[in-house]
């Protein structure tokens, strides 16, 4: 490790999807995301991750992918002044299994340490709230009004639900995340490396089938498209998303009837991994009906 350095950590942003949510896994009643020192045993800082989550956790992991490394500064305020505290940041999804046990992790949707994120349905108060006084620290200043109005859909700018992580740090740039208030805060910047796990997930989701890792077996129509809504923030157009989906070819019907819900029936699809080794996905937007 250099001089000035400690250590590195793996730290983690794991997302389920349960009852149409996106939920993290968190430690410390919900304050801090899953990390761990990276040891010398481990080949990889992958395996080194997956070895890390499975022991502590109970949770095996399916898709994981670096996200980032985090090594500013200011990030760590008990770090000694000659060291630099360095987290290499990582991004898997899961399915949601309970944890029992003092200690053991619990899952938190997003949107509690985020609330402004989700606009599928009602235009939220967080919103007007955290306008209002980006408009009082923006003080007239025609560069701070260009920012606002491009990051949160203002006088005539459209919303962009991947600019979760610029939203984060205006934000925090304008002293809005010192409480509660506007949002549920996070231990050191465990905030801003979900924040950075939101915004590749969002972004990922229209160009690559990692989706289907959050999905069961099989799966109504409906609880996938309620998926994509929920990591999106956003309602989708239904006949233009499943026109997509169809195009794309990438699920199948199993050919059962779904059954344990009210209402009638559906039909019951399953992902089709094999479309992948035939096509190569074009990038595409998600069909998305704004309100």
């Amino acid at each position: 490790m250099p001089a000035g350095f400690a250590k590195a950590e793996l730290i983690a942003v794991l997302v389920a999807v349960t009852d149409n949510e996106p939920r993290v896994m968190t430690l410390r009643g919900g304050e801090a995301l899953p990390s761990g020192p990276f040891e010398s045993k481990h080949r990889s800082l992958q395996s080194g991750l997956r070895d890390w989550i499975e022991s502590q956790t109970g949770h095996p992991v399916g898709y994981l992918e670096q996200l980032y490394t985090f090594a500013d500064k200011d990030r760590d305020p008990d770090a000694p002044a000659d060291k630099r505290r360095i987290s290499i940041g990582y991004l898997g999804l899961v399915r949601e299994q309970s944890a029992a046990g003092a200690g053991r992790p619990a899952w938190h949707s997003w949107y509690e340490y985020f609330p402004w994120e989700d606009r599928r349905d009602a235009y939220s108060a967080e919103v007007t709230t955290i306008t209002e006084r980006l408009d009082s620290w923006a003080s007239g200043d025609p560069h701070y009004r260009q920012r606002i109005d491009f990051l949160f859909g203002l006088n005539g700018k459209a919303w962009n639900e991947d600019l979760v992580l610029q939203r984060y740090e205006l934000m925090y740039e304008a002293g809005l995340l010192d409480g509660a208030e506007l949002g549920r805060p996070m231990a050191g910047d465990h905030r801003r490396i979900l924040a950075t796990g939101i915004t590749r997930l969002r972004a990922k989701i229209k160009y690559s089938p990692v989706v289907f890792e959050l999905m069961p077996e099989s799966f109504t129509f409906l609880q996938l498209q309620r998926t994509v809504e929920a990591l999106s923030g956003l309602r989708l157009h239904k006949p233009n998303f499943r026109r997509q989906i169809d195009h794309q070819e990438l699920i199948e019907e199993t050919g059962e009837m779904s059954s344990g819900t009210s209402g009638r029936p559906a039909k019951l699809f399953r992902y089709r991994p094999a479309i992948l080794e035939a096509q190569t996905l074009s990038g595409t937007r998600l069909p998305v009906s704004r309100h």
